[in-house]
């Protein structure tokens, strides 16, 4: 993760120059300090307890509906809401962000939601559950956007592809965080998750105020002289900025991008289904079928890793080639799509599960026959390579549209994409659930499962065409961003030139 840099102009005022602050967050190497990369850290593993938030309730469904006398639908739902309302207050916080103190926000923010999942744990109702986990999601909101932006000012222009790509993968791990705790604590007692999940969030809310809070900028090049003359970067957003960011042509193409990009990744919540029914086809029963499918599934998912790499080749590519993130981007979406369909169509063969196995004799043999199964091992490394292109796309994005809008609205924009994506989510799952019905009716599992999700993939050619649309658009408006900062910066320091030392 480390990379020499090139040492800054030497900053006359007594505090370390904003070049070189942010480039504590990826190596403590450089200068010497750890407070940074603590800094970091501590937004990073933020961002993991979103996720694991909304992520611990979906396997609880059945315990929490018989202990508040609810149904398994109304559970669904109570996720679907509170997902479109953390997406749209992700909107809110990350405005309120862009225009004042961030600290304090995220920190109301966490405090919010970390007492709203101990209140969600005290609910001896459904309607008392429900209003619950409304105010959660929209104390998590905040960690999205306000998060996002900060991580935007910590980490040096020439790294953000690789340390987005960690905040990314921290979110996912996050999710199966809460997925293992609802299956650990949640069998003995579903309240539980929640109050240790409130934990995590109320410890990390005290270990942030140890960190550094970064001045609004500080990580841009173009502002280098600003913050070297003891200067400060003071515009913030107002709403007069807000027709100018729907209108900023990036933001559309990346947003486009966003939605079909979304409509072909939210199919593969069925993926673990499709597993299930091919270990079934294979004569197991459905709960050995079960654990297997599953665990197959997390042996796949560890081609998101690769995104650690794909964001630190569009970090190199990007400063030989303006278009270089555009192109990574967009051959990682078109190269997922035959790995994916290979995946769902791939026969496996000579498999043999013990019967009646623990969950942990089970995990050892899938083991096995990773190492020893030819099919088995082909079927992995398929999809490995097809999470891992898929996976290529979100820190590159993420990139992207953060060096194309201004420091000062990068909150407000991500908090905007967040309601896209959620949106785009809740339909590609709606629909890849009626298509899967419907093929049933021609197919038999898992080869309606295989087709559904095969079809739904089509949709990253769209996704990575938007780059290709984006091509010429992109890198104009980061030189016009640049531009500007440099403009400004140029303003700031003007009146000290020509002045004579005392």
């Amino acid at each position: 993760m480390t990379v020499p840099q090139a040492r800054l102009l030497a900053c006359p005022v007594p505090v370390p120059s904003s070049e070189s602050r942010s480039l504590r967050f990826l190596s403590a190497a450089d200068s010497g300090s750890l407070r940074a990369s603590y800094t970091y850290l501590v937004f990073v593993s933020l961002a993991s307890l979103d996720n694991a938030a909304a992520g611990v309730l979906p396997p609880l469904y059945a315990i929490i509906a018989r202990d508040l006398q609810a149904n398994e639908a109304m559970l669904g739902l109570v996720t679907a809401v509170y997902v479109l309302i953390a997406a749209a207050s992700a909107a809110y916080w990350g405005y309120r962000g862009d225009r004042s103190n961030r600290q304090r926000l995220l920190l109301g923010g966490t405090l919010l939601w970390g007492s709203a999942m101990i209140a969600t744990g005290l609910a001896r109702t459904f309607p008392q559950f429900i209003l619950c986990q409304i105010v959660t999601a929209v104390g998590v909101g905040s960690i999205a956007s306000i998060g996002f932006s900060v991580i935007s000012d910590v980490i040096p222009a020439r790294r953000r592809g690789l340390a987005l790509s960690l905040w990314g993968i921290s979110q996912s791990l996050g999710a199966a965080v809460g997925v293992l705790l609802a299956g650990m604590l949640g069998a003995f007692d579903w309240r539980w998750p929640f109050w240790f999940i409130a934990g995590l969030g109320f410890l990390f809310a005290f270990l942030y105020f140890f960190t550094e809070e970064p001045q609004r900028g500080q990580s841009e090049p173009e502002l280098r002289a600003l913050f070297a003359a003891g200067k400060t970067y003071d515009y913030r957003i107002t709403r007069t900025d807000l027709p100018v960011i729907f209108a900023r042509r990036s933001n559309i193409w990346l947003s486009v991008q966003l939605i079909f990009a979304t409509l072909a990744f939210g199919s593969t919540i069925w993926v673990p289904r499709w597993a299930i029914a091919r270990v079934q086809a294979l004569g197991y029963s459905l709960e050995v079928s079960t654990i297997v499918g599953n665990l197959f599934v997390i042996l796949f998912s560890a081609g998101i890793f690769l995104g650690i790499a794909a964001g630190y080749v569009g970090d190199r590519w990007q400063q030989r080639d303006p278009q270089g993130r555009l192109k990574l981007a967009m051959w990682g979406a078109f190269g997922s799509i035959p790995f994916f369909m290979l995946t769902f169509f791939m026969p496996i063969s000579g498999v043999s599960l013990p019967a009646g196995a623990s969950v942990w004799r089970l995990s050892w043999s899938v083991f096995v026959l990773l190492l020893t199964n030819r099919s088995v091992f082909a079927l992995f490394l398929t999809a490995f390579l097809a999470i891992g292109l898929l996976a290529v796309d979100a820190p590159n994005w993420a990139a992207l549209i953060t060096e194309a809008n201004l420091p000062e609205h990068r909150g407000t924009v991500i908090g905007l994409t967040r309601i896209v994506r959620a949106i785009s989510n809740a339909v590609s799952i709606a629909l890849t659930g009626l298509l899967l019905q419907l093929l049933t009716q021609q197919f038999p599992p898992p080869d309606n499962y295989a087709w559904g999700l095969a079809l739904f993939q089509l949709f990253a050619i769209p996704a990575g065409l938007c780059y290709y649309g984006a091509r010429k658009t992109i890198p104009a408006d980061i030189v016009a961003v640049r531009h500007t900062l440099q403009q400004r910066a140029a303003t700031a320091v003007q009146p000290l030139k020509g002045t004579k030392p005392e």
